[in-house]
């Protein structure tokens, strides 16, 4: 029993140190444009070279660990995590960053699947497994959480590269830990890997995300549509092949069970709507109420440890609401967030946005711990590498597409509400605050005020889409896990029937 929660504490600490590197460079942006000189091309690629290597790499790497051993790829991983945060820490060009960057997420994607493989085979009793995977999913939110606010604390004292030296002790104890607790599991029967596989489940991943990025900041635009088309083309080819193949990637199989289809949808439809509320609010905090980013980090810390709360209830639950009645309760919490945060103003006391903030923390708890451990408990256990990386491969998409959607919303409403004749702050509320400062301090502030209720609108319609949007997908997900067993039995080496 020991053993077994000592395997939970490292799969946490790594997604933690996952979790928490997505979200704590967006504040050392900023000091990347003077110390390197980054164009803002640049620094696109430094903030998405990440999450592209780790979402193209996923469905592979979770493959790698089924046929080599989830602890073998795990520690491998965790020393390239650590060599390239170094190199990431001291880069001397934003070329070499985007580079360092890259090398991470490909070293993120061996540990992401590794961990959740890993819980799957040491918890093999279906109310431990729910637990810790609750547990698990819990982790990977305080990280979303607390990112800003190490992040802001850092910068504070040190120098930007500073945010990735963090990752050393924290890796550190991973590989000690992991080398003497986790036990080895793999799948005694795989084959080799497909290259072609390989190949196609790569660029289709990120080429659509890219697509969606690139649309969503641009509009319309024959390169990014074109990779869209392609990378959509290159997915069913993926999936035709894999219907094939004797050892594939993905067993296309595992989607005509319905406990595993409806969670990854109900996921990627979930972090659809988050991913957008969290740059919504990082803006709206910083650039409407006037928070420095530490501010804004610690006022959001609350909601990712909410989180934690809703994967840790989420097991007792199953076993009075049953699997769908928890996920659409999660969902139906967040709907109700959202609806609060439509009532949001140019003004703001801290607690009348903490109490949704806790609401729909809860709710995503629930919603992901459950979700989570359907995909876990409904594939072989021999392919749980697989199946955990297709849950985050979900993840990565529905996040791109949350905030190219969103975002739009969110832009398209503000451009509508904004009264200032400028064209430049029509376009975005920053703009408008950039132009503000160079003008005299009567315009400016008429300029500001009006952006800043621009703004207001803006996120007062996403947050009404937002929750709408969750009704349906809450609905969805009660029809669509219904007759789901609150109690999904071990069933080690059975084959995947519909």
């Amino acid at each position: 029993m020991r053993t077994k929660w000592a395997c939970l504490a490292i799969a946490c600490l790594a997604t933690l140190l996952l979790s928490l590197d997505l979200t704590v460079l967006h504040l050392a942006l900023p000091r990347l444009v003077a110390d390197l000189g980054a164009t803002s091309t640049q620094l696109l690629w430094i903030g998405d070279i990440y999450g592209f290597a780790l979402a193209g790499l996923l469905v592979t790497m979770g493959n790698v660990g089924d046929r080599i051993g989830r602890k073998r790829l795990l520690l491998i991983g965790a020393v390239a995590f650590s060599a390239a945060s170094v190199i990431t820490a001291y880069a001397p060009s934003a070329e070499l960053l985007i580079a360092a960057r890259a090398l991470l997420g490909v070293a993120g994607a061996t540990i992401m699947p590794s961990t959740l493989s890993i819980i799957r085979n040491v918890f093999t009793e279906p109310g431990e497994r729910t637990m810790a995977i609750g547990i698990w999913s819990s982790m990977s939110a305080a990280g979303f959480a607390v990112g800003p606010v190490v992040g802001g604390l850092l910068l504070d004292h040190f120098w930007w590269g500073s945010v990735f030296l963090i990752n050393l002790p924290i890796m550190a104890v991973v590989l000690a830990g992991g080398a003497i607790a986790l036990p080895e599991s793999r799948n005694p029967d795989a084959g080799g890997i497909d290259p072609l596989s390989v190949a196609l489940s790569f660029a289709g991943v990120v080429a659509v995300i890219y697509a969606i990025k690139e649309l969503a900041h641009d509009g319309l635009a024959t390169g990014p549509a074109a990779a869209g088309a392609l990378g959509l083309a290159a997915l069913a080819w993926f999936g035709v092949r894999q219907s094939r193949l004797a050892e594939p990637l993905i067993d296309v199989r595992l989607f005509a069970k319905r406990a595993f289809s409806a969670s990854i949808g109900t996921n990627l439809l979930a972090i659809f709507t988050m991913m957008a509320m969290s740059l919504m609010f990082a803006w709206y905090l910083q650039l409407v109420i006037g928070w420095s980013p530490l501010q804004a980090g610690l006022a959001g810390l609350p909601g990712g440890l909410s989180g934690a709360i809703g994967g840790i209830l989420a097991a007792p639950l199953i076993r009075v609401l049953g699997r769908n009645g928890v996920v659409a309760l999660g969902l139906a919490m967040n709907a109700v967030a959202f609806g609060w945060y439509a009532t949001l103003g140019t003004e703001l006391t801290y607690l009348y946005l903490l109490v949704p903030m806790v609401i729909g923390g809860i709710g995503i708890g629930l919603t992901f711990t459950v979700n989570n451990d359907n995909v876990l408990a409904t594939a072989p256990k021999q392919r749980a590498g697989a199946a955990a990386a297709i849950s985050e491969t979900a993840f990565e998409l529905g996040g791109a597409l949350g905030i190219a959607v969103l975002g739009t919303v969110l832009t398209s409403t503000y451009r509508a509400n904004m009264t200032h004749p400028d064209p430049v702050a029509r376009e975005s509320i920053t703009d408008a605050l950039n132009l503000a400062a160079t003008l005299p301090s009567d315009q400016a502030g008429e300029l500001v005020a009006a952006a800043q209720r621009a703004f207001v609108a803006g996120m007062q319609t996403t947050s009404l889409v937002t929750a709408g949007i969750l009704v349906v997908v809450a609905v969805l997900a009660l029809a669509g896990l219904r007759g789901v067993p609150k109690v999904i039995a071990e069933e080690p080496g059975a084959p995947v029937h519909p």
